[in-house]
């Protein structure tokens, strides 16, 4: 019966094929001579004679035996763009439906994405509250007032204020360079208008290219500006920081955090496996540098156009110890240090910089011992630097030490979030490099505070403390003590 089908399907078709050449040929013809005619029959017998052969063979096909079935192959084009796939029909026998195979017969290598699509926006804010609840919130002139320089809306009248407000764009331009730009939109200006201050005016924090030579991110040379690596407190982001401000001692060496140069930084990858695993257990690292650094930079500061022909030179080291060999399972100590030289000119009260350059050279030492779920972190620094001295009315190279201690705890189950408790103790005595005129400074404070992350887009951070300071001004004395009440609300997007 299927074959039957076949072949009056087949008689169909010839028939049909035979009118489309036949009539049109006909209608041709009709008005040629006789001998028009005669040719055009011929040509038009020879066509029957080539139709009848044709179904002659499909007949002869549709009845003839079961052959094995032979495999076709059609590309279509694919519902990917750009991909295609093998279509492959098989008879099982004859009438039966083809079985179809799509095989995939290759995908062409996807368009390169450009730069801008590799580059990803992000950033945080951070709000802040602060009152002095007792103390020298004021003072007469040449009386030294409850200031922190850390934090300029610390002040009698502050109540709230922007501290940061930070978009960064980075990303992998290649395999060979990366891009790190970021701006701060809660900068202050001064003497806008008879010495008054203007806030949330924009400022540029980073801007750095990472070079990898070799390809193998371990190794990288940073070129523009960013942070100079002293001290792990200063390399820590402010965004991942558990105090609200970095300690005296430690953030004088490089106020800003930041200058112009090169750096080149190494991180063995066992080390920076270890640090992948503490940052998925939601501890507070320092960030992308390495465990080893050394940098050439300007040294004049962030932001600050270069005085002289010397270049400060920066070195960093530091390594994480895995104690599970010891009954610690899952507890990292953290120790290094770092180095600096450098000559600077301050800015002084008369205008410009001093036109001589003193030594500004440090040495620093830290631990950290992250807290699971208690912890220590301490860092200490000694060296000389710019200061200037009342009995002499001048700047001089004097001594400088100091740091400090924090413990911490992290606890990452409570009712509001993860929550971490902290208690730090800071102390100085040293020059002020850059303020006018080098002021000294005469810090001894110690707070209190805690930090809730409630969503992993905001965290609020308490902090009480208890301060006994002396003014960053050369023009006021004593020191200034009294209490602090500071509350910061973050979001990150």
């Amino acid at each position: 019966m299927a074959n039957i089908r076949g072949v009056r399907a087949i008689s169909l078709i010839a028939g049909t094929l035979l009118a489309s050449v036949s009539v049109p040929a006909l209608a041709q013809s009709a008005p040629a001579g006789e001998s028009g005619d005669a040719a055009t029959i011929a040509d038009l017998q020879r066509q029957i004679d080539e139709l009848k052969a044709i179904v002659a063979s499909l007949q002869t096909n549709q009845t003839a035996p079961a052959a094995a079935p032979v495999a076709q192959t059609i590309t279509l084009p694919a519902p990917a763009p750009g991909s295609a796939v093998a279509v492959t029909a098989t008879p099982q026998a004859p009438g039966a439906p083809a079985a179809v195979q799509l095989a995939e017969v290759g995908t062409p290598k996807p368009k390169p994405k450009a730069w801008y699509e590799k580059l990803r926006l992000r950033g945080y804010t951070q709000m802040r509250f602060n009152q002095i609840i007792s103390g020298d919130a004021d003072a007469p002139a040449g009386v030294s007032r409850l200031r922190t320089i850390g934090d300029s809306d610390v002040r009698a009248a502050g109540n709230f204020s922007f501290r940061r407000m930070r978009l960064i764009l980075q990303g992998d331009l290649n395999e060979h360079v990366s891009l790190y730009f970021q701006p701060d939109f809660a900068a202050a200006v001064s003497n806008q208008s008879v010495g008054e201050r203007r806030e949330n005016s924009v400022s540029l924090r980073d801007m750095y290219a990472d070079v990898f030579p070799t390809g193998d991110k371990s190794f990288r040379i940073r070129l523009g500006q960013s942070k100079v690596p002293y001290g792990w407190e200063n390399l820590q982001s402010s965004s991942n920081r558990l105090a609200l401000d970095r300690t005296d001692a430690i953030n004088t060496a490089a106020s800003g955090e930041r200058d112009m140069g090169i750096v080149a930084y190494y991180t063995p990858p066992r080390v920076q496996k270890i640090w992948d695993r503490l940052t998925a257990d939601g501890q507070k690292l320092f960030g992308s540098y390495g465990a080893f650094g050394f940098g050439v930079f300007n040294g004049q500061g962030l932001n600050r156009t270069e005085t002289d022909n010397d270049v400060m030179m920066v070195g960093l080291a530091t390594w994480p110890f895995e104690l599970g060999g010891i009954g610690l399972d899952g507890q990292v100590l953290e120790i290094g240090g770092s180095v600096m030289r450098n000559t600077i000119r301050p800015e002084v009260r008369t205008g410009g910089v001093s036109p001589v350059g003193f030594k500004d050279d440090r040495v620093n030492l830290h631990a950290i011992l992250y807290p699971q779920p208690f912890g220590v972190q301490a860092e200490w620094n000694w060296g000389t630097g710019p200061e200037f001295v009342p009995a002499s009315g001048r700047i001089e190279e004097r001594p400088l030490k100091g740091g400090y201690v924090q413990v911490m705890g992290k606890i990452d189950e409570s009712p509001i979030g993860p929550f971490y408790p902290f208690a730090r103790w800071q102390y100085y005595r040293g020059g002020f490099k850059a303020a006018v005129n080098a002021p000294r400074l005469e810090t001894e404070e110690l707070e209190v505070g805690f930090e809730f992350q409630i969503d992993p887009s905001l965290e609020i951070t308490t902090t009480y403390g208890w301060a006994s300071r002396k003014e960053a001004d050369e023009r006021r004395f004593g020191q200034a003590e009294g209490q602090i009440l500071r509350v910061q609300a973050q979001w990150n997007y």
